[in-house]
């Protein structure tokens, strides 16, 4: 018999996941671990979704509860995330292919990035879901995705419609608000595109539990001085429209 397909969808912020409850039919919530955990169908799609609270030990916990609570059987992260890649711009999108945690370091009992006892520097996303994820979101016409440019804010956000990549994204306890900071880590990881702080751990966890997932990130800042004002005023007014554009793209 096959396993009845329910998918968990994560935000590290409330911003991020509120606007995706619109999009539920026949919703329930449950609290588990100071965590809401939201069921219901997204175009017959049967759902879990959770507002994780930010950085990899809250994203992991919450991981966790979906695989063993609600029995997901996959898992998606959408949120934001600061841009490495010169090539990046504000309103950008980018599908993780490989994660990195950045802040892991064991030197001298083993190299940098490395995992203990797994032996790996990083983990990948499950290759299918993420090219069907690319693929859904590339059909829409971004054209009308809602960069709102008449908001008075400081960010100088692109003009065009967004555009999107798949690249590697590495992620740790820190927020990135420097330039320095930023060309640091672009030195150690040269293919990192953008920072956060949860994929990776999620990474983690679906890795050892073999659950398949996928990280959609779009792009607030640009991990300089810059960042702290332009992510906020991002958070407040855009992530959680794009977000829901994501989901809407993905579980049509």
């Amino acid at each position: 018999m096959n396993k009845e397909e329910i998918i968990g969808i994560m935000g590290a912020m409330p911003q991020e996941i509120d606007l995706i409850l619109e999009l539920v039919d026949a919703p329930t919530s449950v609290e588990i671990g100071n965590r809401i955990y939201h069921t219901g169908f997204i175009n017959k799609h049967k759902v879990v979704i959770v507002f994780s609270r930010w950085g990899k030990v809250a994203a992991a916990a919450t991981t966790t509860t979906l695989i063993l609570k609600f029995n997901v059987t996959k898992i998606i992260f959408t949120g934001v995330a600061g841009a490495i890649d010169p090539n990046l711009t504000i309103g950008d999108i980018v599908i993780g292919q490989r994660f990195f945690q950045h802040d892991m370091d064991a030197r001298p009992l083993m190299q940098e990035f490395e995992i203990p006892l797994l032996q790996k520097l990083h983990f990948e996303s499950d290759l299918v879901f993420s090219k069907y994820i690319y693929d859904r979101i590339n059909q829409s016409d971004l054209s009308t995705w809602p960069l709102d440019q008449n908001t008075n804010n400081s960010t100088s956000i692109q003009s065009s419609s967004p555009k999107i990549y798949v690249g590697d994204i590495a992620s740790g306890d820190h927020f990135f608000a420097s330039s320095d900071s930023k060309l640091k880590l672009k030195e150690k990881l040269p293919s990192v595109c953008c920072v956060e702080m949860e994929g990776a751990s999620v990474a983690q966890v679906c890795y050892e539990f073999t659950i398949p997932f996928a990280v959609i990130r779009v792009i607030s800042d640009k991990a300089d001085g810059q960042s702290s004002a332009n992510f906020e005023w991002f958070i407040e007014n855009i992530a959680g429209r794009f977000s829901k554009e994501i989901i809407k793209c993905i579980l049509s």
